[in-house]
């Protein structure tokens, strides 16, 4: 007699179900491709996703740090005449959230009326985007709290947004002498800005330190923004001290 066939064998298997494993805080910003650049305000993203922006003193290592927390050696480029990009580059994460890389701040050789038009577009940008949710500052770890980094953080600190700094280049720097820095620039924010939702913290690119706990500031940030829901300003989570070194 023909044996039969065991049709045990095309049952499907009661199987378990598989949850996808939660994105990790320094895994927040992986898989961020290029999306647009802007000039001028028209030519913004449409809001509705969070949105973290960039800036940075022209040569403070901007780039390489979104380059280093993307994990895309060449996601974003540095100008080869600093002070001369007057644009916003936008790159889209796969959460859909959105970075904005600012131009880079320091370099007078445009004219004062480019300048004045420059300047106008971004001041615009940080007070009326509603889904900006949050502000990463670069700052050379060898040349912190310039007078320039004072004037630039003047003017966007009364911004509704949570501020973190990045102190890059901290490898060129001894670990006596990066731990001396942290806590002047500590210091100096505290004192100049008392108040402000404000963090700092040392990082390296070429090193790769300070990513993780790079990545967890914005992560609480993009969080935030996701409890509150689309089209509300700001956000309520995020790093709670008016200054915390996280380094």
């Amino acid at each position: 007699m023909q044996r039969q066939p065991d049709k045990r064998r095309i049952v499907p298997k009661a199987g378990r179900v598989t949850e996808r494993a939660p994105t990790l805080p320094e895994q927040v910003l992986h898989d961020a491709h290029f999306l647009i650049t802007a000039a001028r305000w028209a030519q913004l993203p449409t809001e509705g996703m969070p949105e973290i922006a960039f800036a940075g003193r022209s040569n403070a290592g901007k780039s390489s740090a979104i380059n280093a927390l993307t994990r895309r050696a060449r996601l974003a480029f540095a100008s080869k005449t600093p002070g001369r990009t007057r644009h916003i580059n936008f790159f889209r994460l796969r959460s859909g959230a959105l970075l904005a890389d600012l131009p880079g701040y320091g370099y007078a050789e445009v004219p004062g009326s480019v300048r004045r038009d420059w300047q106008q577009f971004l001041a615009r940008y940080l007070a009326e985007r509603a889904s900006l949710v949050g502000l990463v500052v670069v700052m050379d770890a060898r040349h912190p709290i310039t007078e320039l980094d004072q004037q630039t953080l003047d003017w966007m600190l009364p911004a509704r947004f949570p501020v973190h700094i990045l102190l890059a280049k901290s490898d060129k720097l001894s670990r006596p002498e990066q731990s001396r820095t942290l806590k002047q620039v500590s210091y100096a924010l505290e004192k100049n800005h008392a108040g402000k939702d404000l963090s700092v913290q040392l990082f390296s690119a070429v090193k790769r330190e300070g990513i993780a706990e790079a990545c967890a500031v914005i992560a609480s940030w993009l969080d935030g923004a996701k409890k509150k829901g689309p089209g509300v300003k700001g956000s309520d989570t995020g790093p709670k001290n008016a200054l915390r070194s996280v380094r």
